[in-house]
């Protein structure tokens, strides 16, 4: 299958098929070899899988679910995304779970079924993904002089995209000041050096242009009887 080039995940998800089928023919073989009769074993064999599948229906659910995982490909090996309130990457698909690392380096693993019943967000297949920051600003600062001066920043990030411009904008308004939205769009592989550079970009713009600190403000009106 690695010669052919086949889907990882596909490889993977067979191999691991192949492997319980092989090691049941392996015991029968064996048991075959010493003269005992593999037709009543093989009965007793199916009635205790009747048994067992009943008692560990969720297992079977899971291996239902990711054989419908193979087909409609949501994800696949290498892939990033976020299942089942798990974000990282695929490391592998298996008979009953998948396994994902995450950022901080845990290996999780996932029952395909918990996966295929909920949302299942793939960061990895669009070219481009948006980074999301906001920059609080002081009620004194020109949102507008703001936002030419901290997208003009951004743009000069390595690795964000030219096709897809950073987006600032005021996106809230607050008692301490307007609140921009800063999103800037590049690839997956990335993701998180734009998001670090997006926020020093921020503090050095806010620093270069002397704008005071966001700061809330209390007005104290006394009224005299």
């Amino acid at each position: 299958m690695s010669r052919n080039k086949l889907d990882e995940t596909l490889a993977k998800y067979l191999g691991s098929i192949v492997n319980v089928a092989l090691n049941i023919a392996l015991v029968l073989g064996i048991l075959g070899y010493f003269g005992i009769q593999t037709t009543s074993f093989a009965a007793m064999l199916a009635g205790a899988g009747l048994a067992i599948g009943a008692a560990w229906s969720g297992m079977l659910g899971n291996f239902a679910a990711g054989a419908f995982m193979l087909v409609l490909k949501p994800f696949k090996v290498g892939d990033f995304v976020g299942v089942a309130g798990i974000t990282g990457t695929v490391h592998e698909l298996g008979l009953f779970g998948t396994t994902i690392v995450t950022p901080d380096n845990v290996m999780t693993l996932v029952g395909n079924g918990k996966i295929f019943s909920d949302t299942v967000h793939n960061y990895t297949t669009l070219p481009v993904r948006r980074v999301d920051r906001q920059a609080q600003l002081a009620g004194g600062v020109d949102p507008a002089e703001a936002c030419a001066r901290i997208r003009a920043a951004v743009a000069t990030i390595p690795n964000v995209s030219t096709t897809q411009p950073p987006e600032v904008n005021v996106i809230d308004l607050n008692l301490v000041g307007p609140v921009l939205a800063v999103r800037p769009y590049t690839h997956n592989d990335h993701y998180w050096q734009v998001f670090f550079d997006t926020n020093e970009a921020i503090v050095r713009v806010c620093k270069e242009a002397g704008w005071p600190a966001p700061m809330p403000t209390q007005v104290n009106r006394m009224i005299q009887g």
